[in-house]
């Protein structure tokens, strides 16, 4: 007897009694014909083998998942079209499951859960439709000429676990598209079941040898923060390298799902309790181990643990020199790989082993700037790009260090960091070292994922989506590769697949980031799934303490879930925490790559919340507004002297008649271009995404000193007067 993990496809014949009572010879003549002219042929085309026939179905396997869902589509498809000649009432039509589950093979037969739950889906899938399993559904999604609607999690009869359930949408006009759809009950069935010749096919999909024997899916394992028992805190960070990079080597299993290490941080320097870890991060497998670093010396325990158990399966001890870390690394992770049943590739192997530098120093400063980076704090992030910089200066063929330094530099980028790198200097650094990643290495998914949220917000959505694939591909159990897919969906207008994106990337990392918290409130909100995206809201909020940016956006959701205080709530303390600078005009200029509805409808939730339309709550008399005439002979060839609000701090602007500029405070230095567009005065300049800040002027009659006009847009209020150039 064999157990293996195994794809399972389950199909009925609706109405088959009702059928066979109406007429039994000419029912079974045109079942016997849809097999022979149909079914068997389909199933030799996508390389189905057929184990048995039965009396009420037909099991056969298949080489892949992707070929049993297209196998099942085509004949569901060709379905459609047959029996035409005959009523509505008499025609025959199949209901299919498909499951990718866990077997039992004994002689030609094979039995188990798997089986029986491909057979629930089948229950519960529409006539001449397909529901599937979300197993199944993460091997074949973007790779069958399909689409798939979301039903949620689904309690089926005699199943102890919810199965996540996705609906086949057959339209070939739908294919490649992932819709959400509302959760529906267990056990219901659309119509009532027939007794007779279904199809049951089994898909086989290439798997591997188990040694327990009650596992149910491919292995899932969590690496805990390896503890530093080197008596020095200042070695924190070589300890946590030791766990980033055993993350990273096993994330690189194709049959292993691991939590990214933003989850398993969350647990550094707290007690560990497995039935927690469990629960919370959905894990059969935990790794925990200890480092110390004496010297010139290292010595590693680690050990694998069963989540439900508490069983040891797997533990060793390693003693290197200084220069031995990678191969204590590649040991490790071969050895765990092996415990659990693994059969590693010839890729896969020769990826674990390939050392990430030959300069151990250049390592102990990319470990430095990893450490630095994983707080995101304004005050580290500086202090990590400039240890990247250095790391890639002793080689400058680590294309790990480039990766990271991109992708710390996005995050300071999007969190608009600017006294960390300006807006433009942070882009053009992104670009630039996950290019360098790549041209190194081609195989890393991060600096990819990085391009992919780049190139969306620059508007280039072609490049941005096969960025994005590119990354879920090389990186399927990177969540980050998965957020950024999500992000790109989003801005693209496909809310379903951008939410579906999102629930992967919470199986692989439980505990998001803030910014990708933030994402997927916005996903959640532009779908109207309003308690959702209230949820990811709140955790992006708590996830970054005092965060302005993180507050406001609570704002919209409450006000959609009609929690109207709360709403103004969040607004007051977003304004307050952000220094009475979040405004309507800065989301609409730092969200204009979103659809023009989808910007419109975030807007109308803040405005509804109370959010000012300018910075600083500030209100012109529309009486004394000036118009594009009289803002280009005002401002064009002129010098502004003047002061920001509420600073008071003095201000320059210089404006040549070209419309070329330079503006000067106390904080900021930014060479630019101007113009007049409409009644509207513009800044131009590699802020800001590089739009234009738009933004009206006004006189004021009643001012108290030398300032006589007031110009207002996203990010400043400048009161000035204007002087000949030169002056």
């Amino acid at each position: 007897m064999e157990r293996r993990l195994t794809a399972i496809l389950s199909a009925d014949v609706v109405g088959y009694s009702r059928l066979m009572g109406e007429d039994e010879a000419g029912t079974l003549e045109r079942l016997k014909a849809c097999r022979r002219e149909l079914v068997d042929p389909t199933f030799a085309e996508f390389h189905g083998r057929t184990i048995k026939l039965m009396g009420d179905g037909v099991l056969v396997e298949f080489a892949s998942v992707v070929d049993a869902v297209q196998c099942a589509a085509m004949i569901q498809r060709e379905m459609a079209g047959r029996d035409q000649g005959v009523s509505e009432t008499k025609r025959i039509q199949f209901r299919v499951g498909v499951n990718l589950g866990d077997i039992i093979v004994e002689g030609d037969d094979i039995y188990g859960d798997g089986v029986n739950i491909a057979a629930r889906l089948q229950g519960i899938a529409p006539p001449g439709g397909i529901c599937i399993s979300g197993t199944a559904f993460d091997h074949a999604a973007h790779k069958a000429d399909v689409g798939f609607s979301a039903l949620g999690e689904q309690h089926l009869k005699n199943m102890a676990d919810p199965v996540r359930v996705y609906r086949v949408l057959l339209d070939p006009s739908e294919a490649g598209k992932i819709v959400a759809a509302p959760a529906r009950r267990a056990g219901r069935r659309a119509i009532v079941l027939a007794t007779l010749a279904a199809l049951m096919i089994a898909i086989t999909a290439i798997v591997v040898a188990w040694q327990w024997p009650f596992a149910q899916q491919r292995p899932s394992i969590a690496v805990l923060p390896f503890a530093n028992l080197s008596g020095d805190p200042r070695q924190d960070y070589f300890t946590d390298g030791i766990t980033d990079d055993l993350i990273t080597d096993l994330a690189k299993l194709s049959d292993l799902d691991v939590i990214s290490q933003n989850s398993v941080f969350a647990y550094k320097g707290k007690p560990r309790v497995l039935a927690d870890i469990k629960r919370d991060l959905g894990v059969q497998f935990v790794v925990e181990g200890s480092v110390r670093r004496t010297g010139g010396q290292i010595r590693v325990n680690a050990q694998l643990i069963d989540a439900a158990s508490g069983d040891h399966l797997w533990a060793n001890r390693f003693a290197r020199g200084g220069a031995g870390v990678f191969a204590v690394q590649d040991e490790m992770s071969r050895q765990i790989a092996e415990a659990l049943g693994l059969e590693l590739t010839q890729s896969e192997a020769e990826r674990i082993a390939r050392p990430p530098t030959a300069n151990l120093e250049a390592y102990d400063y990319y470990l430095r700037a990893e450490q630095a980076t994983r707080t995101g704090r304004r005050s580290r992030m500086l202090e990590a790009l400039a240890l990247f910089d250095k790391a890639q200066a002793l080689d400058p063929g680590f294309a790990e260090a480039f990766a990271a330094d991109a992708h710390a530099t996005a995050y300071v980028w999007r969190s608009a960091y600017d006294d960390v790198l300006q807006s433009a200097l942070a882009r053009k650094r992104a670009y630039a070292k996950a290019s360098r990643a790549l041209a190194l290495d081609p195989d890393l998914p991060s600096p990819y994922a990085v391009l992919a949220v780049m190139q969306v917000v620059d508007r280039r959505y072609g490049q941005a989506v096969a960025s994005a694939q590119k990354a879920v591909s090389l990186g399927p159990a990177d969540a980050e590769a998965h957020m950024a897919f999500a992000y790109v969906q989003l801005i693209s207008g496909n809310h379903a697949e951008a939410a579906a994106a999102v629930e992967t990337a919470l199986r692989h990392d439980p505990n998001l980031s803030a910014i990708d918290r933030y994402t997927a409130g916005l996903v959640y909100y532009l779908q109207r799934d309003y308690a959702k995206a209230i949820d990811s809201f709140e955790r992006a909020r708590d996830g970054s303490p005092g965060n302005g940016e993180f507050v406001t956006p609570l704002a919209m959701a409450y006000v959609r879930a009609g929690r109207l205080d709360d709403a103004r709530a969040a607004v007051a303390e977003g304004l307050r925490l952000l220094a009475g600078r979040d405004c309507l005009a800065g989301w609409r200029i730092s969200h204009a790559h979103f659809r023009k509805r989808d910007l419109a409808f975030i807007l109308d939730g803040l405005r509804e919340a109370g959010l000012p339309e300018w910075p600083h709550g500030f209100k012109g008399d529309e009486r004394d507004r000036l118009n594009g005439y009289e803002i280009a002979r005002t401002v064009m060839g002129k010098l502004l002297r003047g002061r920001t609000h509420p600073s008071g701090n003095p201000a320059l602007m210089q404006i040549g008649l070209d419309g070329k500029a330079a503006f000067r405070s106390a904080t900021q230095l930014m060479t630019e271009i101007v113009f007049v567009n409409g009644d509207m005065f513009c800044e131009q300049s590699e802020n800001a995404f590089g739009r234009a800040d738009c933004g009206p002027v006004y006189r004021r009659a009643n001012s108290t000193d030398e300032t006589r006009y007031a110009y207002v847009n996203s990010t400043k209020v400048f009161y000035f007067s204007p002087h000949p150039a030169g002056q």
